[in-house]
């Protein structure tokens, strides 16, 4: 198996390969688990409660007055004040139930308003190498579609269940009181349905999790065609992309359609429940009328009851349905909610005693493997010592494990990397691809720590630093900077909100973008189109150093930064870059060696080891790499 050194980590593809999240084995949530989110809202689920008793009471009075009624009827005296208490129970019961759907409404939009706040924070929180492993669309799937099904709980389920179990109760009781025979017969006939839609709610939560997971494969597999367009158009490989997506859809389409088959056996048992019932009720009931053991006016009664009774029957059959969709979801939920912040991983880890230094940054024997490689090695090790083939997960390729390489050392992006960058200073990165020079950087953002050694800032660890602190002292330009979808004055105020508009047209002017202030009579308020679409990538590039200029951190990094401009805007965004970085300390990664020819140090890379530091003209001496670059370059 050929070892893959490069510098960038093993992420899950946007479009070639599913990632995490596909298991439906997966994690399946605990009804404990989502009281926490209707805790939040308890004076209002309170309010909705008493409504849903004063409700049940409004109701449950009906039948005895109807039974009055018709008894006033039969002995012909008038009915006086019960017709206006009978209209009167009904309007209040109305009225009640009216103002307690709104409650419920508002409620349940609020509880996924909390759910999606919570799931936010904490995606946003995520350490970096979660991101490399998860496919952004079904990320986006969780806080969108999952949280709403936790809207059914409230506004379908839980407190429905708690008002309808109220007026279950009182009409049971009711029931027993008028004939408790008939009330046997109905139990026994309940009964049998109450059991078979607790033998299929388990059913039920397990299929709607595997639906919540493939909605989330569509929305990535989505997410990644519609992200790609330009590239997926170019290549011809618009049908085949479709082809893809539609697979997806297929795959949720069909997960929904177990869902509803399970869901279609539940729906119609309330149903059943009730005509069984009613048939046995008039049956015998008649019998005993008949018999003189039950008078017309306690039938009717009992009938109306047995109404009451089997719609909350049928609302907690609905309950059951949509809490248990609801725990799947949310069974993917808690999955993001669980892991661990970068903060609170960092609990553990015991920085290294703080050293005298006036290095802006250290590397000592720093080696670094990418979290999923190292979590890979062990099973390749088992099948490299009996010679299996292993599946890349990338590629979907069989691929021979050699034994030798099997081993988490030789995996390694870094290989005991020691160097200092002088603060005030810059320091130049070079080497050829999959070198770790973009490691390196992400390493000093603490994206990732040091599988072993220590990186220091100053002298100290920055495994003891908090990570915002440390953030701030840092401006840091990836190779392929993404512009976020707004407009130019959100870019540029990412890093530094309290920008002026004057200071944001100065860092425009001085990366040559006043093309593009002037090009749209909004100015700063213009529009700049998802990831930048309505710009060019030198412009992409440019707006993306210009927000890490207008920071003005004391170190800045930057990776690659200028290898999509022309001679003349290189120039410019040099001229700008030496501007700002007077004082500053920057370390810097090129691989057009004409621009860190001057810089104060340069780090030679290669295969993540440093093979030659020293100026560009103590290189070409001592580093035959270095020479070899240069040459190719026509700088010797």
């Amino acid at each position: 198996m050929s070892t893959n050194t490069s510098s960038r980590p093993p992420r899950a593809s946007r479009g070639f390969g599913r990632g995490r999240g596909t298991d439906d084995s997966g994690p399946r949530a605990k009804f404990s688990q989502l009281l926490p989110y209707l805790s939040e809202h308890k004076p209002a689920l309170a309010v909705v409660i008493v409504l849903s008793i004063l409700s049940a009471g409004a109701s449950l009075l009906q039948p005895l007055l109807v039974s009055q009624v018709i008894a006033v009827v039969q002995k012909g005296d008038t009915l006086g004040s019960l017709v206006w208490a009978l209209v009167g129970l009904v309007v209040l019961s109305g009225l009640l139930s009216g103002f307690q759907h709104y409650l419920l409404q508002r409620t349940g939009t609020s509880v996924v308003l909390s759910a999606r706040r919570q799931l936010v924070r904490r995606m946003l929180h995520l350490p970096i190498s979660e991101f490399d492993t998860r496919r952004t669309g079904d990320l986006v799937s969780r806080v969108g579609s999952d949280t709403t099904l936790l809207y059914a709980v409230i506004t379908q389920g839980l407190v429905d269940a708690i008002g309808g179990a109220l007026l279950f109760f009182g009409a049971l009781i009711a029931m027993l009181i008028i004939d408790p025979v008939l009330l046997g017969l109905t139990v026994l006939v309940i009964a049998v349905s109450v059991v078979a839609v607790v033998l299929l709610s388990g059913r039920i939560r397990v299929a709607s999790r595997m639906q919540q997971e493939k909605v989330g494969d569509l929305a990535a597999a989505v997410e990644r065609a519609v992200s790609a367009i330009r590239t997926v158009r170019a290549s011809n490989a618009t049908e085949r992309e479709i082809a893809t997506v539609q697979e997806d859809a297929q795959g949720a389409w069909e997960a929904g359609v177990r869902v509803a088959k399970i869901s279609s056996l539940v729906v119609p048992i309330a149903g059943i429940a009730l005509q069984a019932s009613l048939l046995v009720v008039l049956g015998v009931g008649g019998f005993r009328v008949a018999a003189g053991d039950l008078t017309i006016a306690n039938l009717i009664a009992f009938i109306l009851f047995l109404f009451m009774m089997i719609m909350p029957l049928g609302q907690a059959f609905g309950a059951i349905n949509s809490v248990n969709q609801a725990l799947g979801a949310l069974g993917r939920i808690q999955e993001i909610i669980e892991l661990p912040s970068e903060a609170e991983r960092d609990a553990g880890i015991v920085p290294a005693a703080a050293i005298e230094s006036d290095d802006a940054i250290t590397f000592d024997a720093v080696e670094f493997l990418y979290p999923d490689t190292a979590k890979k090695t062990e099973s390749e090790k088992v099948l490299a010592a009996a010679g299996l083939p292993l599946v890349d997960p990338a590629t979907s390729e069989i691929v021979v494990v050699d034994p030798t390489l099997a081993d988490a050392h030789d995996r390694a992006v870094l290989h005991s990397v020691s160097f200092s960058a002088p603060r005030g200073k810059r320091t130049a990165l070079v080497g050829p691809s999959g070198a770790g020079k973009s490691t390196i950087l992400a390493l000093i953002e603490r994206f990732y720590d040091p599988t072993s050694g220590v990186v220091r800032l100053g002298g100290v660890d920055i495994r003891g630093l908090d990570r915002e602190e440390l953030r701030a002292q840092i401006g840091y330009v990836e190779q392929d900077a993404p512009v976020l979808a707004g407009t130019l004055r959100q870019n540029l105020t990412l890093g530094a909100p309290d920008a002026t508009d004057a200071q944001c047209i100065e860092v425009l002017h001085s990366v040559n973008l006043t093309e593009v202030l002037e090009r749209n009579e909004l100015g700063l308020d213009a529009a700049v189109g998802e990831d930048g679409v309505m710009l060019s990538g030198g412009e992409r590039q440019r707006l993306a150093i210009a927000r890490t200029l207008l920071a003005a951190p004391p170190i800045l990094l930057l990776d690659e930064s200028t290898s999509s401009l022309d001679g003349l805007n290189e120039q410019m965004l040099r001229e700008a870059i030496d501007a700002v970085a007077e004082n500053r300390t920057l370390i810097v990664i090129a691989h057009r060696l004409s621009t860190v020819v001057d810089s104060d140090q340069i780090i030679v890379l290669d295969h993540g080891r440093v093979v030659g530091t020293g100026t560009h003209s103590e290189l070409v001496l001592s580093t035959p790499l270095y020479k070899e670059l240069a040459k190719h370059q026509l700088l010797v």
